[in-house]
């Protein structure tokens, strides 16, 4: 099959066009290295499967080949980046969108939308189920990616209507592993990088919020999954085992054997206090649950860090 994947340099994108070009698809990866990375898709560059098009997928782009999926990851994911760039982060989720749901309408092709639990805002319900409509400020700093990608699944369903595309939607939860960024601005990286620095690492608030961290090889395995089904309402990929953010600091300095002190900092405007999965669902629709648990995933993303750093 060809298949375009926007977005194909980043964290999640690479490893995905890895596992695509293995299965023996061709690959059209398409980033413009916002935060994407060259050394993340540098293997995969002399493969015969593969081709790389540095593009912004907010602005069009048109293919004369058949195209079978149209996997749309490219987004700001990271705060860092969709708070310094939040008019990109819109139009890399709407424009963007948009764009990858002509494509698709043009091939007759399906279309795959990388969306995240960031949808549900700060929830009001615990855990958060795919029928949960959200909390969301739609003014907020945060906003400019919540709400780029509630509009992106809006966008998906009115074509998957109007249209008969055949869609699929996933609502990613925080995910982690090799081909972070160390300067994206996630927990996970953050501490990880700190610790192995000997700096101080940053909490916000008091660390008390919880997080729920995947492991991206768990997190491949459940995209390809939902591939494979004809499933087309929102599906949640995470991992629910839950930790409050100080009890994953705690985790890190221990595997890294950091001697690093904590650094408080005021928690950020709208930021969640609880993020925690109800995957009932893709157990059921898709046979999937997380396999790999969060000190087996930071041991791998520690090693992955130490080499790059």
């Amino acid at each position: 099959m060809n298949i375009l994947v926007t977005g194909g340099a980043g964290f999640i994108g690479s490893h995905l066009c890895r596992e695509l070009v293995k299965r023996g698809n061709y690959v059209i990866c398409v980033d413009n290295f916002i935060t994407g990375a060259k050394e993340n898709i540098k293997s995969l560059l002399n493969k015969s499967k593969f081709r790389f098009i540095e593009h912004d997928i907010s602005k069009p782009l048109y293919f004369k080949d058949k195209i079978h999926w149209v996997l749309h990851f490219a987004s700001l994911a990271s705060p860092k980046y969709y708070l310094a760039y939040p008019i990109k982060t819109l139009k890399s989720g709407l424009l963007g969108t948009h764009n990858c749901l002509g494509i698709a309408k043009k091939s007759d092709a399906k279309f795959f939308l990388a969306s995240t639990s960031e949808v549900y805002g700060d929830p009001l319900i615990h855990p958060q189920t795919e029928e949960y409509y959200g909390n969301v400020n739609p003014i907020g700093p945060r906003s400019c990616y919540d709400e780029s990608k509630r509009g992106a699944e809006s966008l998906a369903y009115a074509y998957m209507r109007q249209h008969k595309l055949d869609i699929r939607v996933v609502r990613i939860f925080n995910t982690y592993g090799p081909n972070m960024q160390i300067d994206d601005g996630r927990v996970i990286s953050n501490f990880i990088v700190q610790a192995l620095k000997g700096e101080c690492l940053t909490v916000y608030g008091e660390g008390k919020q919880s997080r729920s961290f995947c492991y991206i090889d768990d997190l491949m395995k459940g995209i390809l999954k939902m591939m494979e089904v004809s499933y087309q309402l929102p599906i949640n990929l995470g991992n629910p085992s839950e930790f409050k953010i100080i009890e994953l600091l705690r985790l890190v300095l221990k595997l890294t054997n950091s001697k690093s002190k904590i650094k408080y900092l005021p928690l950020p405007e709208d930021d969640p206090k609880q993020r925690k999965p109800d995957i009932r669902k893709a157990k059921k629709i898709l046979n999937w649950r997380p396999e790999v648990n969060l000190k087996e995933g930071l041991i791998q993303t520690i090693d992955y860090f130490k080499k790059i750093l």
